[in-house]
């Protein structure tokens, strides 16, 4: 877990702009599932608004932002909208400890090596990207307030 600490907050840190900013295509992983391990790609749900939410189970506002999340998901995935979660822990059994206090029922994956947010240029913890059916990032959400919810809700809408 240090070791992702002192990722995130020197991600946190550097001066670098994002490497998925707004107007640009998603970049492409592929990782295992937490619950079955089988391998999903993010260019798996092209053709789906995508929220993708990078969270760890030491994430204080992840507290609050997946149920959000898994709330939004529940009321719009018939729309054509899904919630794709990637953990950062470096130990599994922390975060399955955390989804058993905190379920979800969108896919959550792992990547306890932190390489897809090398990829994203990740700025802090949470970070989360809206992604539209194309596969073009169209907001980046750095951080979590409950309050965040009602824009990120405005934000999905507008692109479904």
């Amino acid at each position: 877990m240090f070791r992702l600490m002192v990722l995130c907050l020197a991600l946190a840190l550097s001066q670098g702009s994002l490497a998925a900013s707004k107007g640009q295509t998603a970049p492409n992983f592929k990782l295992p599932g937490i619950k079955t391990g089988n391998l999903m790609s993010l260019k798996s749900l092209r053709g789906k608004v995508v929220y993708l939410d990078f969270w760890a189970s030491w994430c204080g506002p992840c507290r609050q932002s997946l149920p959000l999340l898994n709330d939004l998901r529940k009321e719009l995935r018939s729309k054509g909208f899904e919630v794709l979660a990637v953990n950062l822990d470096e130990d599994k059994a922390d975060a399955k400890a955390f989804l058993k206090q905190f379920p979800v029922s969108y896919p959550v994956l792992l990547d306890p090596k932190g390489k897809v947010p090398q990829k994203y240029d990740l700025p802090g913890m949470p970070t989360s990207y809206l992604i539209d059916r194309k596969g073009k990032v169209r907001n980046v959400h750095i951080g979590f307030k409950k309050q965040d919810m009602r824009k990120i809700r405005k934000e999905v809408m507008s692109l479904l």
